[in-house]
């Protein structure tokens, strides 16, 4: 194939392209024996609980009695091993499933902690960080927070004095995100976790994995997790779920985030599926693999960038427990030009071009590139960066390889002509 006359691109580009993605062989083998475990998780959850093509059939108004529904739901469980699971699509993002566990599990007058530092910006009108319409401050419940060390280690110490008899709920984002921060592996999240127990036992310790499963081949309720939160618009739902969200964990507290979700008394027990149960389940079903996909793309373009002299975190031979790369792209004209190389490489939206705006929430212009299949979708492939020092683009996703290898060639091909 001759991506010349396709893309433009250079015959010393794939080259180079084609020597670095030589020298990770070793590295992906490695992601291929997590995959495969996933994948093995995945399949015999769906066999334990009898997978059927009935379970694909839709429910409307009520949804009463949705089988399929039910299904998913018990598969969750099986996946996470836990007790129960709440798995809708008319949950619209990770924050909204966060928001109903918070909102599920916390009474007026409790406190709950935030033990790696502050969470996801998108999470502050909830929490009542930024004033808004039905925060939890309104409700009074209280926010607490313990920063990280300078290393980045747990300020175990300073939890301990934080953590009082209302504490009711600490919350731990596993996903670095957006910041500086290294991503927390499962068996540190445990360990976390066992300080908070040894503390309490009682307080409810509430894991954000988005952006984390299927990257190891255990997840953090396997470790002590009460909860897990997670969104299907991310890793777990492969790329084929339209829209939703899943909380997993004790029975009580999956109950009463159910009950936030639709209301007191009803529970679980409705909820129409509108004929999306089989884009949940085949997603899932693809989702190890398309983890897989994603993050043999983060560290095949870790390692091109940082073979052409830009700082990369992770480095491509870290461990890993998310797909987000960052990269350190040093000015913003090569923050934009590889921003729009991203929308120019994706299947949808190819001939848009994206520039910086002043998003609100924002201290400084920012400019997002993602031509997805899902809105908002970041197991797809996109990319943003704020424009100010370092000029950080922050890279995920990709539902196949070849397709990250063929975007990463086509930045590169943009930042030589600057």
């Amino acid at each position: 194939m001759n991506l010349f006359n396709q893309f433009g691109i250079e015959k010393n580009t794939e080259q180079f392209c084609l020597e670095v993605e030589e020298s990770l062989q070793a590295t992906f083998q490695q992601l291929n024996n997590i995959m495969y475990k996933n994948g093995a998780k995945v399949l015999h959850a769906m066999q334990k609980n009898k997978l059927s093509d009935t379970h694909f059939s839709p429910s409307t108004g009520y949804g009463y009695n949705d089988i399929g529904r039910e299904t998913i739901e018990a598969i969750y469980a099986d996946i996470f091993k836990t007790e129960d699971a709440l798995v809708r699509t008319q949950i619209m993002s990770g924050t909204h499933a966060l928001s109903i566990a918070l909102f599920g599990n916390l009474r007026p007058n409790d406190e709950f902690i935030s033990v790696v530092g502050k969470p996801y910006d998108t999470l502050d009108g909830v929490i009542g960080i930024t004033p808004a319409k039905g925060s939890l401050k309104e409700y009074g419940i209280v926010y607490k927070q313990v920063d990280l060390l300078e290393d980045f280690s747990f300020d175990y110490e300073g939890i301990r004095e934080t953590i009082t008899d209302k504490t009711k709920l600490i919350t731990i984002q596993r996903s670095r995100g957006y910041d500086k921060r290294p991503t927390f592996s499962v068996a540190q999240i445990g360990e976390l976790i066992s300080f908070i127990k040894a503390i309490r036992s009682d307080i409810i310790c509430m894991v954000d994995n988005c952006y984390g499963e299927f990257v190891e081949d255990i997840e953090p309720t396997e470790v002590g997790a009460d909860l897990a939160v997670g969104s299907l618009i991310k890793n777990i739902g492969g790329g084929l779920a339209p829209s939703g969200g899943y909380i997993v964990g004790k029975k009580e507290y999956v109950e009463n985030a159910a009950m936030r979700f639709s209301c007191a008394g009803l529970g679980k027990e409705i909820g129409a599926t509108l004929g999306l149960n089989h884009q949940v389940l085949q997603g899932l079903f693809f989702a190890p693999e398309v983890v897989n996909n994603a993050l043999k793309g983060a560290i095949f373009t870790a390692a091109v960038f940082e073979k052409l002299g830009f700082e990369v975190n992770p480095l491509p031979n870290a461990f890993r427990s998310d797909i987000v790369q960052s990269i350190d792209m040093r000015t913003a004209e090569n923050v934009i030009a590889f921003c729009k190389s991203i929308q120019k490489s994706s299947p949808v939206d190819s001939y848009v071009s994206p520039e910086p705006w002043d998003m609100p929430g924002y201290d400084c212009p920012v400019i997002m590139a993602a031509g997805t299949f899902i809105q908002g979708a970041s197991i797809e492939l996109s990319a943003d960066a704020p424009i100010k020092p370092p000029f950080t683009v922050f890279f995920q996703g990709g539902l196949t390889y070849y397709h990250v290898r063929i975007a990463i060639m086509i930045c590169m091909q943009s930042l030589k002509g600057l």
